[in-house]
Parts: C-alpha cells; structure tokens; sequence
C-alpha cells in the first residue's frame, strides 16, 4: 500500500512561487501515474497537472498551463508541482495522487486515481 504525503504549502502573496512535493512511502511510484488535484473554496475538486511515469508526458489544467510544472524523481519516489505567479484564484487545497496505470488518456477522471495523499493548504493573499 503506497501512502503519499503532500508537503510545500503555505501563505503567499499574489504574484509569488511555491513548490510542492509528494513524497510516496511504502511501495514505489516509479510505474504510477500521478497527478494533483486541487479544491477551492465552495469548489469541487479539479485536476490541475498531470504526469505519467516516466514523465515524458504532461497536462496541466488550462486555468494554470504556463503557471505551475510538474515533474517527478522516481530514484526519490517524489512528484512535484512548481506554482509560479500564483494567483488569488489558486487558493486550494492541493492533493497528490497515485493511479493503478503507467500512463493513461483519461487523467482527469479522479476515479483513476487510487491512492490519495491528505492533502496541502495553499493560499494566495496579500
């Protein structure tokens, strides 16, 4: 059973970065999809970046294409999401999570996705 814990969140103001890590225990990744899923206020839960798992492909959420990266270290059983020009809008709750396949087309069906981490506050204020 794979556990994934979400770390790099925090407070900060409009136009700032942070760098989020998923840091996986228990069983490898390194086959595993992965993706991060993101949950505003009075919003429900919306992928923001995907990555298979060798990370030669990538998608991320219209709303942040151009803004975040992501990227994994298999050798370190990490993903990461790089937010940069962070926006007011981007204030969520930010989620990893790990899928049964390698790499898949359906990438925004949460159902995909089997191990969830607890989740990382993010917030964007000045």
């Amino acid at each position: 059973q794979v556990r994934l814990v979400e770390s790099g969140g925090g407070l900060v103001q409009p136009g700032g970065s942070l760098r989020l890590s998923c840091a996986a225990s228990g069983r490898t990744v390194s086959n595993s999809a992965m993706g991060w899923f993101r949950q505003g206020p009075g919003k429900e839960r919306e992928v923001v970046a995907y990555i298979n798992w060798s990370g030669s492909n990538t998608y991320y959420a219209d709303s942040v294409k151009d803004r975040f990266t992501i990227s994994r270290d298999n050798a370190k059983n990490t993903v990461y999401l790089q937010m940069n020009s962070l926006r007011t809008l981007d204030t969520a709750v930010y989620y990893c999570a790990a899928s049964e396949y390698a790499s898949m087309s359906a990438y925004s069906n949460q159902f995909q996705y089997r191990i969830w981490g607890q989740g990382t506050q993010v917030t964007i204020s000045s």
